[in-house]
């Protein structure tokens, strides 16, 4: 069941599902500031290939491909496309697990939290599934003529926003991909992440 709500003050309220005594907590920043510094890195890498799109296309079309005031408007786009990133997070979830959506209090951060053991590929898929929003916007990007520069400005502003949107999930997979084996369940529970062997 999807839920949503103006604004999240507490993250452990909403994930405090019934953790079974074999959970084990896996080794993760303590906040969610602290795992969007040491996620960092995964950012700059999703920039890196943002940028190498563009100068690419670029490139081999020996002219400008994207109106800079478009890529403005794209971005926006992506922004608001952030509680479909929430979204495709939540729908994931089997029917009965319980799943709030909202904004964090005082942050334009949007969050999808839910504490619900899911086998390991099923969490990986979780995690991942927001990229569509940006390898949708991308791939269209990438095939658009050069000369259509107001739609590729449009679609590399969402590809943007969509791409690296995503990084701080990108690192949760990394962790669950060290921390746990393939037959694992793994759940939030509070504010940490537990496998369930």
């Amino acid at each position: 069941m999807i839920k949503f709500v103006r604004s999240i003050d507490n993250v452990s309220e909403y994930q405090c599902g019934k953790l079974p005594k074999n959970a084990k907590k896996l080794k993760a920043p303590s906040s969610i500031e602290e795992m969007m510094k040491k996620s960092m890195p995964v950012a700059l890498i999703l920039c890196f290939v943002m940028i190498l799109a563009l100068v690419t296309k670029t490139h081999l079309s020996h002219s400008g491909v994207v109106s800079r005031p478009a890529i403005l408007g794209g971005l926006l786009l992506g922004f608001v496309l952030l509680i479909v990133h929430e979204w495709l997070h939540a729908i994931v979830y089997p029917k009965e697990a319980q799943v709030t959506i909202g904004k964090l209090k005082g942050k334009l951060v949007f969050v999808a939290l839910a504490s619900y053991p899911l086998s390991r590929t099923r969490f990986i898929v979780m995690c991942l599934l927001p990229f569509l929003l940006g390898i949708v916007p991308l791939t269209l990007f990438l095939l658009a003529p050069p000369q259509a520069t107001v739609f590729n400005g449009l679609m590399f502003g969402m590809a943007c926003a969509g791409m690296v949107s995503p990084y701080p999930d990108v690192y949760n997979v990394i962790l669950v991909l060290k921390q746990s084996g393939k037959n694992d369940k793994i759940m939030f529970h509070g504010d940490d992440l537990y496998k369930i062997s």
